[in-house]
Parts: C-alpha cells; sequence; structure tokens
C-alpha cells in the first residue's frame, strides 16, 4: 500500500484541481467562460497566435478544444509528436489533449483571481477539506523560455491529500455541510464534450462516457466514472453509483514502473463487479448507494 503520507508529483492529474480551482472562481464572478483569448489579451511568443486563434474561449481550453497549437511546455514525447500541425483547426472544431491549453488557463485563474494556483489550492481547498499534508511550497512552475509565455504548475501531494479531494467531488463539491465547489460545476466539469478512445473528456477531467454515440471498443469502464490522470499512474477516480473513490500514486522517484490506464480500468472493474458479490449469509456484502450524483 505506501505510505500514504508520503508527497510525490501529480503530473497531469493537477490539471482536475486547476478546473475545481476556476469553477470557484467562475461562481464568484472572477472568471467567464465565453470570454475569448482576444477579450483577455493573449498573445504568445513568435510565432504569435493569429486573429482566428484569439477567438478561443476559456471553455475551450477546459475543454482541450482551443485549436491553438503553439508550442508549449511539460508535455509528454506523445503529447508533441501527436500535435496537430499548427492552423489546422478552427477553435472549438477539435479536440486534442493539449498542455498550452492548460498552462495557458492557469495563467488565466492567476490574473483573474490575483492568487498563484499552489496557494489558491490550500486557501480554496485543501483547508476547507482537511488536508493533511499539501503546502504551497510543494507547487511550482515549469517555463519554457522563449517558446512559450505560459508555464505549467505542478506540484505534489500525498495519496490521503488526493484521496479527500476525490471524496470532495464525490460528495457533489460539499465536506461536512459546506459547499466548496459548486455541485454545478462538479456536474458540468466531469460531463463529456468530446469522445476519447477510452471514452470521453470533459473540463480538464476525463470521463468513461463519450459525448456521442455509443462506447468504443476501448472503453473498459461502462459504469458513469471519471478521473485525474497523470503521468507514470496518478489516479484519482471516482464512481457515483458505487459511492467509490479509488486513489493511486507512484513516485517516479522511487521506481521506474508506472500503472496504466488498463491497469486502473481493471482495479476499478474489480471493484465494480464486487457490487453484487454475496457473503455466506443472503444479505448482500456489497449494495449500491445513491450517492445524488447524476449518472
Amino acid at each position: 500500500m505506501g505510505d500514504v503520507s508520503r508527497k510525490s508529483n501529480l503530473h497531469s492529474a493537477r490539471k482536475s484541481f486547476a478546473s475545481a480551482l476556476i469553477g470557484i472562481a467562475v461562481a464568484q464572478g472572477q472568471m467567464s467562460l465565453d470570454e475569448t483569448l482576444e477579450q483577455l489579451g493573449i498573445d504568445d511568443s513568435e510565432p504569435s497566435l493569429t486573429p482566428t486563434e484569439k477567438q478561443a474561449t476559456v471553455r475551450m481550453l477546459l475543454e482541450a478544444r482551443s485549436g491553438v497549437y503553439h508550442p508549449t511546455v511539460y508535455e509528454t514525447a506523445g503529447m508533441e509528436a501527436s500535435r496537430p500541425p499548427r492552423y489546422s483547426h478552427t477553435p472549438g472544431t477539435f479536440w486534442y489533449y493539449n498542455n498550452w491549453d492548460f498552462n495557458t488557463v492557469g495563467v488565466i485563474y492567476e490574473k483573474a483571481t490575483g492568487q498563484r494556483i499552489f496557494d489558491a489550492l490550500k486557501t480554496e481547498i485543501a483547508n476547507p477539506v482537511g488536508m493533511q499534508d499539501y503546502r504551497p511550497s510543494d507547487g511550482h512552475y515549469v517555463s519554457g523560455g522563449f517558446a512559450t509565455r505560459y508555464p505549467a504548475y505542478p506540484f505534489n501531494m500525498s495519496a490521503r491529500d488526493l484521496a479527500r479531494f476525490a471524496l470532495l467531488y464525490l460528495h457533489d463539491g460539499r465536506w461536512r455541510g459546506q459547499q466548496i465547489v459548486p455541485a454545478a460545476w462538479v456536474a458540468e466539469s466531469t460531463t463529456s464534450y468530446s469522445n476519447t478512445s477510452t471514452g470521453g473528456y470533459g473540463y480538464m477531467w476525463w470521463t468513461s462516457t463519450p459525448a456521442s454515440g455509443p462506447h468504443g471498443p476501448k472503453v473498459a469502464l461502462l459504469r458513469p466514472t471519471y478521473w485525474a490522470d497523470g503521468s507514470h499512474g496518478q489516479y484519482a477516480v471516482v464512481v457515483p453509483s458505487l459511492d467509490l473513490v479509488v486513489v493511486n500514486l507512484v513516485d517516479d522517484r522511487l521506481t521506474s514502473k508506472s500503472m496504466h490506464q488498463h491497469n486502473m480500468e481493471e482495479l476499478v472493474s474489480l471493484a465494480e463487479s464486487a457490487e453484487g458479490a454475496t457473503d455466506i449469509g443472503p444479505e448482500p456484502r456489497y449494495g449500491k448507494r445513491d450517492s445524488g450524483m447524476p449518472e
């Protein structure tokens, strides 16, 4: 099981935390999802953004549908290799898991709220849900030099603190009677707006449910599920209909092994199959509980 208090890099699972913070800022009137890059004064290093690219909205950045394929930072070799050619898709028309979108929306959040993401995470989420280990000093920026103006914002977190975040979402953004993340935002941000090979994609959350059409052949989780996902095996999985969260961290400073998505899906599938398991007696050992979350 490992040390649940040991902190390690969440990698891209951090993006779901940024989504939560943006939801809070939207509810407080600090941000609008319909503002364009042009309205926000967003440009980037040469080759700078075109007038068409500047029509991308904050919502499109959250959905990874901006159509801006500018050089960026903190992406895997696979992400860089699969990046579409510049100017190949107009804003809002195509999904590509794009670190330029995620890094840029982080800067937009910080400018709108006047807070660093790492500090806001502490005050807006970590403190209210009683995280035991997270500190703003656990985060740092990764800049791209002259390639881009917008840095990535990785941070470290412990498994037990990550589990609290997943539990917060399982409970519709409420914690001990206090609404931390708006319930409407929890539902909206974990709804699929694009199809992926393993389900769908919301506002910086992965989902098991495609935005349209039937499940594809690679979809392993047929029950509505959503998760934060980071390189090497950082997962915070929420299965509302089972009242279940599953958390996994891999500290890549200690091991070269990774937990791949199919491993996570197998683990969650085992929990799903146990729902109908029975003990020696006639009563179910596991039963479905109504979490109040939309399916």
